[in-house]
């Protein structure tokens, strides 16, 4: 028998114990993935594992989602995080989207000057996206609206190309007020002048609302128009999931405590994912759409990008959720074109969050998707699209002859 050392047998204990702990708390979240687990069952009866690997990979292969590029560009947020985003251009002449190049640069499109004046800058569109997602998952609304309104897409700290939270590293706890001065440094860098229409899904739209609040001077001298999809202006901390209240409370409890832990041994946690990808496939369609007959080649580039959100970056974000509250700063969207969508069958942000924004905000036009879940703008983007160019023409940010090639 080997020699085992005092401090191995202590770390041996410790990690026993931390896993242990995990255990309890996985049996908790287990109640979320029981639905999920028993299509998967049944799926594995009828589809053998390497076939379903292959059909993966080959809808990784031919599915043309989150392909659309623009011009790249980096902000900096306030605490040195380097924050990516792309901008599509509209071009004057042909009428059609471009890469675009950043405002000011020589080779941008042309502006004509009258009587010496430069022309005003063009309307932007600034896309948000939620948690564990990325800039790509605006893929059809992007496709759409080329070539009709400048857009800038950007990644959330941490998310897509962005970098990893410079403060997080550092062991700073997120919260959402960060991400509204991201959104500001975003926008300082891409769209430092014009009229701004903002978009934002799930975190997206709690972005926007940090922003507002912070920022309500350019609020009010440059928002055109906002637009949530399936957001909430808090208590979050209520939400089920679709769960029995006992199964809820007790994941509610645990949870905080095993992302964490989670979060440390982030190596392990990610080998663990991709051994059960058809387990983490099916709570993934469960909590991100609503019907039944969404293109498969959606569904994998949904996985795709959660899958990519690192699970020490899920850790970090989760607490932020729970203390956001942005309810007192809705008024400060009164007065703007606001719209309100969300799908019927979300889990994640139910639509009454979105009737309980729509209350504070009795002008605005609310939405309720059926058969939709939390990723609406991929399930029903046609839906999400119509909508969203309807805001635009109110907001004066396209003419009302333009379609939005859905």
């Amino acid at each position: 028998m080997s020699e085992i050392s005092a401090g191995d047998a202590v770390a041996t204990a410790a990690s026993a114990a931390g896993w242990r702990r995990a255990g309890i708390a996985g049996a908790a979240i287990g109640v979320i993935a029981a639905g999920a687990a028993a299509g998967v069952a049944v799926e594995r009866l009828t589809v053998g594992r390497g076939m379903r690997k292959r059909a993966r990979l080959a809808l990784d292969a031919t599915g043309p989602y989150g392909s659309l590029r623009g011009l790249p560009g980096r902000a900096t947020a306030d605490d040195g995080t380097e924050l990516y985003y792309e901008i599509d251009e509209v071009d004057p002449g042909s009428g059609k989207g471009t890469g675009g190049t950043p405002p000011g640069s020589a080779a941008g499109p042309r502006r004509r000057r009258l009587f010496g004046h430069k022309a005003p800058a063009p309307v932007t569109v600034v896309f948000s996206h939620g948690y564990c997602l990325s800039q790509d998952s605006w893929h059809f609304q992007r496709a759409a609206l080329r070539g009709l309104v400048r857009t800038v897409h950007w990644d959330q700290r941490s998310h897509g190309r962005s970098e990893r939270g410079r403060a997080q590293a550092q062991g700073v706890h997120l919260r959402f007020d960060q991400l509204g001065r991201d959104l500001k440094a975003v926008i300082d860098a891409a769209a430092p002048e014009g009229p701004l229409v903002l978009v934002g899904h799930s975190m997206g739209g709690m972005t926007i609302m940090e922003f507002a609040d912070q920022y309500p001077a350019l609020m009010r001298d440059r928002v055109a128009a906002v637009a949530f999809m399936g957001t909430s202006s808090g208590k979050l901390g209520e939400v089920s999931f679709g769960l029995p209240v006992a199964g809820v409370n007790a994941v509610r409890r645990v949870l905080p405590g095993v992302l964490k832990a989670l979060g440390s041994q982030a190596e392990l946690v990610e080998r663990g994912r991709r051994a059960t990808a058809d387990l983490f496939a099916g709570l993934i369609k469960r909590y991100s759409f609503g019907s039944r007959d969404v293109d498969p080649a959606v569904e994998r580039f949904a996985e795709r990008l959660i899958e990519s959100t690192p699970i020490d970056v899920v850790a970090e974000f989760y607490p932020a959720f729970i203390a956001h509250d942005k309810s007192k700063a809705l008024p400060l969207f009164r007065d703007l074109p606001v719209l309100i969508l969300a799908g019927d069958k979300d889990l994640v942000t139910p639509s009454s969050h979105s009737e309980a924004i729509a209350d504070r905000l009795p002008d605005a036009e609310l939405v309720i998707v059926p058969d939709a879940g939390h990723l609406v703008m991929l399930e029903h983007p046609e839906t999400v699209t119509d909508r969203l160019a309807d805001l635009l023409v109110r907001a004066g940010a396209v003419p009302e002859s333009s379609e939005a090639r859905g």
